[in-house]
């Protein structure tokens, strides 16, 4: 009974996968299937392919199959999938399908089912490199947009922040009306005066040596001595003026006397011009 039932879903199998199925022997052939992988328009990596051996024992269906998974010679090596690495799990997801249908024709069913678990595990994996890609994008956007968030405002921040400020303003004031007095000032045409050095600064700078000094001394001694002959002369020549002065008065005085007396003796005598 076995043997007529393998026959038969073979001959199924036929009608099913009429380019994907190779016989090996009576009782063994493989059937190959192409797992589909979702990826983007440009991606050009094509789809991997696998092949499902399948060795009947003598007491198929009620038995389960002998099973192998392998890829084509040369294929090209899939970026989400490693059947060296993945056979293990895709042979152990056949097992559930396996127990189900003992006593029933299921090569169909398991063919389907390698299917579904490689593009699944294939799904798995691309959608973790996605979500590491998409994590790595929200961390680099939050990086970029802390350089547009301001520091968090408390009431400590707030109170260093405004005493900074009102200092800045303060200074600010300062400078503009140190900078509007000069200004008024050359408007004015002020100038600020020089600050002398004292004899102690000139000495220590350098500026004045003691020759210098000594020479100051004799020109200071000089100056002295010609202010004194200024003076003398400029008293003598007061008391000369003075003198000058009360002569000029002196003879103003005679000569207005000398006036009086000639002017008493030439007027008429008013009894002797009646008498005549």
């Amino acid at each position: 009974m076995g043997r007529e039932e393998q026959k038969e879903e073979r001959e199924v199998l036929d009608s099913i996968f009429p380019d994907e199925i190779q016989d090996i022997s009576d009782t063994e052939y493989r059937v190959t299937t192409t797992v589909e992988v979702s990826k983007e328009p440009e991606d050009e990596t094509p789809d991997p392919i696998l092949i499902l051996t399948v060795r009947y024992p003598e007491a198929y269906p009620d038995v389960a199959p002998e099973l192998d998974i392998t890829q084509p010679h040369n294929a090209p090596k899939h970026p989400h999938l490693n059947l060296q690495e993945d056979k293990a799990r895709l042979l152990e997801a056949l097992q559930p399908t396996i127990e189900e249908s003992l006593g029933m024709a299921m090569v169909f069913t398991l063919v389907s089912t390698l299917k579904d678990s490689a593009e699944l595990l294939i799904s798995e994996r691309q959608q973790a490199i996605q979500a590491e890609k998409d994590m790595e994008a929200a961390k680099a956007e939050e990086e970029e947009n802390k350089k547009f968030e301001g520091q968090k405002v408390t009431r400590e921040t707030f109170l260093a922040w405004r005493e900074g400020f009102q200092k800045e303003m303060a200074e600010r004031a300062k400078r503009r009306k140190e900078e509007q007095e000069a200004e008024d000032k050359k408007k004015r045409g002020y100038k600020p005066e020089e600050k002398k050095m004292t004899g102690k600064q000139l000495w220590e700078s350098g500026v004045v040596t003691r020759n210098a000094f000594e020479d100051d001394e004799e020109e200071e001694g000089d100056d002295v001595m010609e202010r004194m002959r200024n003076v003398k002369v400029s008293a003598l020549g007061g008391k000369d003026e003075e003198k000058e002065e009360e002569e000029e008065e002196e003879e103003e005085e005679e000569e207005e006397e000398s006036q009086q007396h000639l002017s008493r003796n030439s007027a008429p005598i008013p009894g002797k011009i009646l008498q005549a």
